[in-house]
């Protein structure tokens, strides 16, 4: 069973407040030719944009307004309507507009005109937030350590590759291999908890290869071969 929406809520929640202030039982619907001509009718007759607002803590709520029309059913509710009206206009009532006369809104009911209010009621459609996932162990902080480390670049038959451009995968680090094919890449974060391979890719020659390659091999070497055509 789900609850009510925003629109449902308010209605009900000014359907509670008409009835203390008009001192009777106010029924929801649209206003009838054979109303009661001595009770009051509650009907949501329009929905109306809002300013929306927009932050940083989270999703924001969707403003609008509900207005709702309040019609007597007859002479014999007159006295309830001006109850309503006067509470409604005290400090912190509702707010009123006295734009129910349009023959046209009458004429959509089916209903001859009759004295009525126009209620404006601020809503908002809020989404629930997703909560964090708890912290199961306590926070700890540690500092990567920084590898320097060196290799060659080569071809076939183990002929060094100069000017070839050497980039570690996903980190802002580069160089160049000199005249002999051999590159010192400087600063690459290494977790000595997790220790791998080295995601290398290289440009150059018309080419553009990956390779991996383990940080504490003392000799490094990554052969490339001729492109095909």
């Amino acid at each position: 069973m789900t609850g009510r929406g925003p629109i449902e809520t308010a209605t009900a929640e000014l359907a509670a407040w008409l009835a203390g202030a008009a001192g009777a039982a106010v029924p929801v619907g649209p206003p009838r030719p054979d109303a009661d001509p001595g009770r009051l009718t509650l009907w949501p007759l329009e929905l109306r944009p809002a300013r929306q607002t927009r932050g940083s803590g989270g999703p924001e709520p969707y403003r609008l307004t509900v207005r709702y029309l309040l019609a007597a059913g007859g002479p014999d509710a007159l006295a309830a309507l001006d109850r309503v009206l006067v509470a409604a206009t005290a400090a912190g009532g509702h707010t009123l507009v006295l734009e129910a006369g349009d023959p046209a809104l009458w004429s959509a009911f089916g209903a001859p005109p009759r004295p009525s209010l126009l209620i404006d009621v601020a809503v908002q459609v809020t989404h629930p937030s997703q909560p964090a996932a708890p912290v199961l162990r306590p926070l700890r902080l540690r500092q990567l350590d920084m590898l320097a480390f060196d290799g060659r670049v080569v071809g076939p038959a183990d002929q060094p590759l100069a000017a070839m451009r050497v980039e570690v995968v996903g980190q802002p680090y580069a160089t160049q291999t000199d005249p002999a094919g051999r590159f010192r890449l400087v600063g690459v974060p290494h977790d000595p908890e997790h220790p791998g391979p080295v995601r290398l890719r290289l440009t150059g020659r018309g080419q553009v290869l990956t390779a991996e390659v383990d940080p504490a091999d003392p000799d490094i070497v990554i052969v490339c071969a001729p492109p095909t055509r």
